[in-house]
């Protein structure tokens, strides 16, 4: 009788338990077996073991989660310390071609019923090349009137997350905030993808009829789909935007100095066309542990290290070389990386990234606010749009700097 009773007890208990796996709360899940477990009169020692281990298996479920969740959230002052601890940097030969393994044959393509070198977005019908191929993509906000008023001679386009409207107020109230600087017109743009949800998209449209500097483009916008975003990007600028002199590709967690990089730009001997700079990568290692949120496979990038290319937080190029780089993109097979993927764009053309004239104004790191360490720098990441709103603000205020 005992042991029919202990047998009705477990099936009972087991219902509770699996009802309780479809709870995605842990500590709800810990609570009510641990009063299940203090509440049974006479508990088998089997039947004890068998739940403490599965508590034990959705602890570990809900710690895995979480990593992920972390995992993908992690920021770009992460990446960019990551990637910075290990730069070598020493001299490099001449530019040189595109080796043929990183090419597309003539007649390889990526279409939808083929497997994509890029983790896929939306699959754009009759796909050409391959789905980092900007023109697979269609512009749903473009603002092409904006370079017809008047030719600007820098352009900023910020690629942002379609949500992260803070990012874009901040950047709206503080660098982006003059459209002349240093006596230059001075254009600043947000590029972003698609959400998937319908009411991010109409508070986009609504952002946009009121500030009118939203291009959006119809390719899901994630962090692997990171490399379509800057081709997009580029191509945006080949076709709308070919009257401007320099554009700059920069992240929206940045502080720009918006004064100097102009004055920068301005300076004698400073190139319009083939021109490409920034904080400069040398010798890369191509990142191989599947572990890693930049883990990049063989088959995407064969070679053991990327070429010379300008780190992703910021980059200034003569505005001659979007419509280059997309042109130069049909043949080079796309990998998640986007500012090493620029690299090779570059490396195709025969071109090599360049040296600023101060290499010391490009900061990949915020480790503390000073202001006359940000009157003379032209970059630097920071971890919060109030960090920059506030940063700004004291920058800004009377009195000199140093």
């Amino acid at each position: 009788m005992a042991e029919a009773q202990s047998g009705l007890v477990g099936r009972v208990e087991g219902v509770r338990v699996a009802a309780l796996l479809e709870d995605s709360g842990g500590n709800r899940l810990k609570r009510q077996l641990a009063e299940s477990l203090c509440c049974q009169r006479k508990p088998s020692f089997s039947w004890f073991l068998f739940l403490l281990g599965l508590v034990f298996l959705v602890w570990c479920c809900i710690l895995s989660s979480s990593s992920l969740s972390q995992w993908e959230s992690s920021s770009p002052h992460e990446y960019y310390h990551r990637f910075l601890n290990q730069t070598s940097r020493v001299n490099l030969p001449p530019p040189y071609r595109v080796h043929p393994k990183h090419r597309l044959k003539p007649t390889e393509k990526y279409g939808s019923t083929e497997r994509p070198t890029v983790p896929p977005t939306v699959p754009p019908a009759g796909a050409q090349f391959h789905h980092a191929y900007p023109r697979n993509y269609h512009f749903i906000m473009d603002n092409q009137e904006v370079c017809k008023t008047e030719a600007p001679f820098l352009v900023l386009m910020v690629p942002v997350a379609p949500n992260n409207a803070a990012a874009r107020d901040a950047i709206r109230q503080t660098w982006a905030q003059d459209s002349v600087v240093q006596g230059q017109v001075v254009l600043t743009l947000f590029m972003l993808g698609l959400s998937g949800v319908a009411d991010v998209q109409e508070e986009l449209r609504q952002e946009n009829l009121q500030h009118r500097d939203l291009i959006q483009s119809d390719f899901m916008d994630t962090y692997l789909n990171l490399t379509i975003k800057t081709m997009v990007i580029m191509d945006w600028l080949a076709t709308h935007c070919m009257s401007a002199a320099y554009a700059m590709k920069i992240d929206s967690d940045m502080f720009l100095n918006i004064d100097n990089l102009v004055a920068m730009l301005q300076k004698p001997g400073i190139p319009k066309v083939h021109y490409l700079t920034g904080m400069l990568m040398w010798n890369r290692p191509v990142i191989r542990s599947k572990d890693s949120k930049w883990y990049v496979s063989e088959e995407m990038y064969p070679d053991p290290q990327y070429p010379t290319y300008t780190l992703g937080m910021g980059y200034i190029f003569s505005n001659d070389l979007p419509e280059k780089f997309v042109e130069a993109s049909k043949s080079i097979r796309p990998f998640n990386i986007e500012d090493a993927y620029i690299g090779m764009c570059m490396k195709e053309l025969g071109l090599a990234p360049a040296s600023p004239p101060d290499p010391s104004q490009f900061k990949a790191y915020n480790q503390r606010y000073d202001r006359c360490e940000y009157s003379k720098i032209i970059t630097y990441i920071l971890v919060t749009s109030e960090e920059l709103v506030k940063y700004w603000k004291d920058l800004k205020k009377p009195g000199p700097p140093c």
